[in-house]
């Protein structure tokens, strides 16, 4: 079987790993290039844009693949519906491999909202100093933010427009509640914004918070797309191991 998975997450790390060491199965991952050093999984992989759903369509027909696992991130949004398209128009299998979002636990102070404007526009109200979780997107709605303070984590430098006043982190997960905690006091942060994009990789910046009292401000998830769904690797296997 010809897969198709597409990746950049985590979980779309381990499925290709497994794939590449399971009899019967070729994987070919595709990244989208964002990170200028991705972490790179096993088998064949290709890095770049295919040029929208008619681009995706003409690579999987050329490469005769059999089935797509679009395993990226919850928020790629654009990515999933050129998977639905092009995978419709050859009637070809599509799985999503989607991990569940996180849930409250006691003594969380969430204030979800809908996206990144809603965020920014409900931060003055909570906080002076924000600790700005949400990667490289979705940051230039918070540039007209001045009343506050932002300490900024990416994997690579973001591009402007950023805030104004302001504190640029580069690293790269996964952290431990200790270490997010220590960073949390070192910058005196009394905010946090991350988006809901679920799993145990970047959750221990909420463990943290919870600990030392802190609001979060949790953008929620786009509508889950209209597409066989799984929430593990271990049932994504499944699923392409009995077709």
């Amino acid at each position: 079987m010809n897969v198709l998975v597409l990746g950049g997450t985590g979980e779309a790390r381990v499925l290709a790993d497994a794939l590449h060491r399971k009899p019967g199965f070729t994987v070919t991952s595709a990244l989208a290039g964002r990170v200028a050093v991705p972490a790179m999984p096993a088998g064949d992989v290709r890095i770049g844009g295919f040029g929208g759903a008619g681009g995706l369509t003409d690579w999987l027909r050329a490469r005769d693949v059999d089935v797509v696992v679009d395993a990226t991130h919850p928020f790629a949004t654009r990515m999933t519906a050129n998977a639905i398209a092009a995978t419709a128009a050859l009637r070809l299998p599509l799985l999503v491999l989607r991990r569940e979002g996180w849930a409250e636990s006691p003594g969380d102070r969430w204030h979800r909202v809908p996206d990144t404007a809603a965020a920014a526009a409900l931060l003055p109200t909570l906080g002076r100093r924000a600790f700005l979780a949400t990667g490289r997107g979705g940051l230039a709605e918070f540039a007209a933010v001045e009343s506050m303070w932002f300490l900024v984590r990416a994997v690579d430098p973001p591009p402007p427009p950023l805030p104004p006043r302001r504190l640029v982190l580069l690293d790269r997960g996964p952290f431990t509640a200790d270490a997010e905690r220590a960073l949390l006091r070192e910058h005196r942060i009394d905010v946090l914004v991350t988006r809901d994009s679920g799993g145990a990789m970047t959750a221990a910046k909420l463990v943290a918070a919870r600990e030392l009292g802190l609001p979060v401000v949790l953008v929620e998830r786009p509508p889950a797309p209209e597409a066989e769904t799984v929430a593990t690797v271990e049932d994504a296997l499944e699923w392409l191991t009995t077709r």
